[in-house]
């Protein structure tokens, strides 16, 4: 039965995360919502070690991400609330079996966007937002190989998410172009990467109102209080050695982190 597959596809991601295995490609998950039954799944046994699910990212935002690993459509994923730290925080190299950081923008929503059959489009889910701030996400390439092991598998593992950071929160933020900031990725204090937010599905709201309609489909909403980090604006930084890092995203400030 499709439920016993997606139970057992559940039960190998929460074990191989815990246990920081690397996974492979997961059997019987023929369908993306048969990748997102068993997120959910798994997600249940996992806030129980990691924290209830504070946040949302999107993986795969952009063209070339998408390209990158393998993905037919941006997939999303939760984020545990353990896992949520501010900019500043130095995190041990050796607790990930590969970890990479992308520089991000972040939106926390005041008001809930919940599971309905009308489409949200971009003036909605910006008066659902009650602030805006630059964002990190930490991904973790905790797969054997992410290139092949299929949409269905990184979507049931949140989509390589292994925590974010989050800078400071702006609330007045409709007088920006939030279509047109610059992004700068640097590591050791040099600039390695840069970019426009436009990379976010044309406008980092158009790719909120994007999870907002993915989760409606699922029968799954946006809470209020909780937080969306919007994909990644330039690629995805490796971490190979230990390094800091640090994100700045035009009238929006900056997030560092360290790996050691």
């Amino acid at each position: 039965m499709a439920q016993d597959r997606i139970a057992a596809a559940a039960a190998a991601v929460a074990e191989n995360r815990l246990a920081g295995r690397r996974l492979g490609r997961l059997a019987g998950l023929e369908t993306l919502e048969d990748g997102y039954a068993a997120q959910q799944e798994a997600n249940r046994a996992l806030e129980q070690r990691l924290g209830a699910r504070a946040g949302h990212k999107i993986g795969g935002t952009t063209a070339p991400m998408r390209a990158y690993i393998n993905v037919p459509e941006p997939i999303g994923g939760e984020v545990f609330a353990s896992t949520v730290h501010g900019s500043g925080t130095v995190l041990p190299l050796g607790s990930f079996v590969r970890p990479g950081v992308e520089t991000e923008i972040a939106v926390r929503l005041r008001h809930g966007l919940p599971p309905r059959e009308q489409p949200y489009g971009r003036d909605e889910v910006t008066a659902a937002t009650e602030a805006v701030m630059a964002a990190i996400e930490i991904v973790d390439d905790r797969y054997e190989d992410f290139r092949t092991i299929g949409a269905q598998t990184l979507l049931a593992d949140n989509a390589f998410n292994a925590g974010s950071l989050l800078g400071e929160p702006m609330r007045d933020f409709n007088a920006l172009d939030l279509g047109a900031l610059r992004a700068r990725t640097l590591i050791d204090g040099q600039e390695v990467a840069s970019g426009l937010t436009d990379a976010l599905l044309g406008h980092p709201m158009d790719a909120l109102a994007w999870l907002a309609n993915r989760r409606s489909k699922l029968g799954l909403g946006l809470a209020a209080g909780t937080f969306v980090s919007l994909g990644s604006i330039t690629p995805v930084q490796w971490v190979e050695n230990p390094a800091a890092f640090r994100v700045e995203v035009e009238a929006l400030g900056a997030v560092e982190v360290a790996f050691a």
